[in-house]
């Protein structure tokens, strides 16, 4: 494999602004709403999954999210969890998940996130996660690097092996986690996509492999990833920004390492 990414487009610099500050009120309003009521979510319900909830919480986000959207963007589509949507794959389009990691937010488990990306063609072009339980926004958009509350984020370049430190997976493969442990590194499962890339972008963890998801629940993440200078890999090792059936965000220094884990 080859640990590189490819060179996105440039984005209009006025419409990357806008986005940043209307994406970074619906995050602030989202994390306000999610920090009020976990542990005590009106509304939730199982899916056709009994582990997969949907509460009154992420619907009344998501639809927030989209009345905002149309009034700001009226040209660009929104793509949700709760309420899906269609868009053209090399257009712009919004993708929300109000709440990532709602299982955590049931139980009152301070493991879950808003998460909202504007995407194009060439993958995340704005990214914004709420972390409520930590009282912390983090925001990025292309070109412009990540910022936590603001303050601007260091860049992954100071990670330089595996050895001691943490993998974020959800799902993880019986043989990911011996391998791991045979080179003395931590394998956490915390049950929310967003929050585990997130990890990598802010260098708490060297990398996270997230096998099945949904766009939503990692556009976001992924723009900081990126940001930060990580590199994101398909599961036959090519660069890929969003790709299907599996990701793996990491350090360049150790991406290879952590794919030679997973893909085989």
């Amino acid at each position: 494999m080859t640990a590189t990414t490819r060179i996105p487009a440039p984005v209009d610099p006025g419409l990357l602004s806008r986005a940043l500050e209307v994406a970074g009120r619906l995050a602030n309003d989202a994390a306000e709403v999610i920090a009020a009521t976990a542990g005590r979510a009106p509304g939730s319900a199982a899916k056709s999954d009994p582990f997969d909830w949907v509460t009154d919480t992420d619907r009344t986000l998501e639809r927030h999210t989209r009345r905002v959207l149309a009034a700001e963007f009226p040209e660009v589509p929104v793509i949700g969890e709760e309420y899906g949507g269609e868009a053209d794959p090399a257009g712009l389009r919004w993708i929300v998940d109000p709440v990532d990691g709602t299982a955590n937010y049931v139980a009152g488990l301070p493991w879950c996130a808003y998460s909202l990306g504007l995407v194009d063609a060439d993958g995340p072009v704005v990214g914004v996660i709420a972390d409520p339980s930590r009282a912390t926004i983090y925001a990025a958009a292309r070109g412009r690097g990540v910022r936590a509350n603001g303050a601007p984020v260091p860049t992954l370049s100071g990670t330089t092996g595996v050895v001691g430190g943490l993998v974020c997976a959800e799902s993880p493969s019986p043989a990911l986690v011996e391998r791991a442990r045979a080179r003395h590194t931590g394998i956490r499962v915390l049950g929310s996509s967003a929050l585990a890339i997130t990890q990598v972008a802010l260098g708490r963890a060297v990398a996270a492999v997230v096998d099945g998801y949904h766009e939503w629940d990692v556009a976001g993440a992924v723009c900081l990833a990126l940001e930060a200078g990580a590199v994101v890999v398909d599961r036959a090792g090519r660069p890929e920004p969003l790709p299907a059936g599996g990701l793996l965000v990491g350090a360049p220094a150790v991406v290879e390492e952590v794919y030679s884990w997973w893909a085989t």
